[in-house]
């Protein structure tokens, strides 16, 4: 009989559950919409199904030996999701409670970019590492940090928010609500945002000038970049230069030996990473220099997300 976990991401769009094993085999996994449901009751109830649809066919080949999820504003202490600005539930969601009363498993939550970095240590790149960080480059701008081999959560569950970190004081409005944080410049959306601003300061000529902002995306910036379009690489370089400069600060706080990039922005590879590298570098220490790697996640794309929270209850474990 194999042991395996449920892992469960929470999204604003959709939701992701699959059930993995202790090697980060997905055995089955699938999806439900998460914006369908206005309430939380109702989306419980269509995960539970979905859970039952997963784990039937499977049988007595498994033993599941715990629950873990991943949420926005998911806090691992109290087991609630807290005040999820893209969710339709507001408040404090008792989410792990909720679970417990259909479930007689060892349930856990965490943030979700907390659980990109679990995922990243039990499973990914970060095996035999203990100091490191993840960024999550997607519509937002995650990240999670261990330090001395433990995820680093602070005294009520929420470090590690380097996202909203103010990196331009009175710059965009960011979806927290605050102005010039990091994840308003770092990010897809982040991305999205300097292109249009460069291409109205500029009369440089470019494919990009052709695409609306609505059909805009960093993918698109990533292409032109690759056929040497200046507005596009400017902005790849501008991206950089915010991310580098925040790494900076976060290397004096951890001390990490490396730093990995996982989502849609970090398949950009070396567009994004160099000038993330020479920009942290010129903001380090001597002490720090040329001695933190920043490398992409040894995730797979594909169900990162669910491996990611599947993690949580192997790390639960050891």
């Amino acid at each position: 009989m194999k042991e395996v976990a449920i892992g469960i991401d929470i999204g604003g769009t959709y939701s992701k559950l699959g059930i993995v094993d202790r090697e980060g085999n997905c055995l089955t996994e699938s999806s439900i919409s998460t914006r369908a449901h206005k309430e939380f009751d109702t989306f419980l109830k269509a995960i539970i199904e979905e859970i039952e649809q997963l784990s039937h066919p499977l049988g007595d080949l498994i033993q599941v030996k715990g629950i873990g999820i991943g949420a926005p504003n998911a806090n691992y202490f109290s087991g609630n999701i807290e005040e999820a600005p893209n969710l339709n539930w507001k408040g404090i969601v008792p989410i792990v409670k909720k679970f417990k009363e259909h479930y007689n498993l060892p349930t856990y939550l965490t943030n979700d970019a907390n659980a990109a970095a679990i995922g990243e240590k039990i499973y990914g790149a970060a095996k035999n590492l203990d100091d490191f960080i993840v960024i999550t480059l997607g519509t937002g701008l995650g990240s999670g940090f261990y330090a001395n081999g433990n995820l680093i959560y602070g005294f009520n569950g929420f470090a590690g928010e380097l996202g909203h970190i103010i990196v331009k004081r009175n710059g965009r409005k960011g979806t927290a609500g605050l102005r010039g944080t990091l994840e308003s410049y770092v990010s897809a959306t982040g991305m999205k945002r300097t292109i249009f601003e460069l291409m109205a300061d500029s009369l440089e000529d470019s494919p990009l000038r052709e695409i609306p902002y609505i059909h805009m995306t960093s993918k698109k910036i990533y292409e032109a970049a690759k056929n040497g379009d200046k507005l596009a690489l400017e902005a790849f370089e501008i991206t950089g230069k915010y991310l580098g400069e925040a790494l900076a600060i976060s290397i004096s706080h951890t001390n990490p030996k490396a730093i990995f990039l996982f989502g849609g922005l970090a398949k950009s590879g070396d567009f994004i990473i160099k000038p993330t590298k020479k920009y942290m570098e010129q903001n380090l220490l001597e002490i720090y220099k040329n001695k933190v790697e920043i490398l992409p996640s040894g995730l797979s794309e594909a169900n990162a997300a669910v491996l990611g929270a599947s993690a949580l209850v192997w790390s639960e474990a050891n």
